[in-house]
């Protein structure tokens, strides 16, 4: 008899949590005709969040800090395509389709490719990696994520002498994300962001299929992303879909809309404020009182030596 290892099974043939914890409600709650639809009970149309990820090594870059509730980081979020207020993404997002799914890594490579999510999941050992993060906009939590290096995933395409960047690009598709319009979000699509290569190699450069020891919701950027906690939020890029390696900076969707508050770097700095917002403190989601900053989201030890000699005030 042949027994299935967990890494053995393809992505679309998980049941989702949400699936097998309330079924009998889920079935009693449609029409007997809506049962036979494929769309309405393909696993494959959905996005599969909640998924149990089991056996996962626990990081030494995890902060010992307090996590944010699961569902404070679930349900107040940034992700424009499904909404412009913090509450939206969690509605709007419900019946993203994440399978199937590929990532495109492309540009100046050796080996360009595309990675199946089944692939991504597969490909380096997960595991938990307990993050701080800091908005822009004055708040921070941590999350504990899942996931890997993105460094393991870049040296499977071997980057040329050529590549100096890396541009990352998310998935744009009006018919699932209907307010992801300029006209609407006032962005314009497909959301798209950027690293030094020497960044995108670091290994605090994470890539995340998973948070909470489960797969992603839909949210939070199913079924993969990016996770740079020493950078502001809007730099760790959701649900991509492309990786190209290039020679000169790319464009970033936040620092094109709006180049002051939004700088290119976007390294979190308290002595360095945006237009609208003072960077020097910080309140944590479901907490009142405020605290200082940390250089770097607290990471300086780490990535301090990426940025040696660069002016942070102007390279901000």
């Amino acid at each position: 008899m042949l027994i299935k290892k967990p890494a053995d099974f393809r992505y679309s043939e998980i049941t989702p949590k949400s699936l097998y914890v309330n079924r009998r409600k889920f079935l009693a709650s449609i029409p007997a005709a809506a049962l036979a639809g494929h769309e309405m009970l393909s696993p494959s149309r959905r996005a599969l969040a909640g998924t149990k990820l089991a056996n996962l090594a626990k990081s030494p870059f995890s902060t010992t800090e307090k996590e944010n509730p699961y569902k404070e980081v679930t349900t107040y979020n940034n992700f424009w395509e499904f909404g412009t207020e913090k509450d939206q993404p969690a509605v709007q997002a419900k019946n993203f389709r994440t399978e199937p799914w590929t990532v495109s890594v492309e540009g100046a490579v050796a080996k360009p490719r595309k990675f199946a999510i089944e692939e991504i999941l597969k490909l380096a050992p997960l595991e938990e990696r307990i993050y701080r993060h800091r908005c822009v906009e004055g708040w921070s939590i941590v999350v504990p994520w899942v996931g890997y290096s993105l460094s393991a995933l870049l040296q499977q395409v071997e980057p040329t002498a050529k590549a100096k960047f890396v541009a990352f690009e998310s998935y744009w598709d009006l018919r699932q994300m209907p307010l992801a319009k300029p006209e609407i979000a006032g962005l314009q699509f497909p959301y798209v962001e950027g690293l030094r290569l020497d960044e995108a190699m670091h290994p605090l450069a994470l890539l995340s299929v998973g948070m909470y020891e489960e797969t992603l919701p839909p949210q939070d950027g199913a079924p993969v992303r990016l996770v740079l906690p020493w950078k502001y939020g809007f730099k760790s890029i959701k649900s991509l879909v492309k990786i190209k390696l290039v020679g000169g900076q790319p464009p970033c969707t936040w620092n094109l809309a709006n180049p002051p508050m939004y700088g290119w770097y976007s390294n979190v700095n308290p002595n360095v404020d945006n237009p609208r917002y003072s960077q020097a403190t910080e309140r944590r989601l479901g907490e009142f009182r405020r605290r200082p900053t940390l250089m770097f989201n607290g990471y300086a030890d780490q990535v301090a030596s990426l940025y040696a000699g660069l002016d942070l005030k102007k390279n901000y």
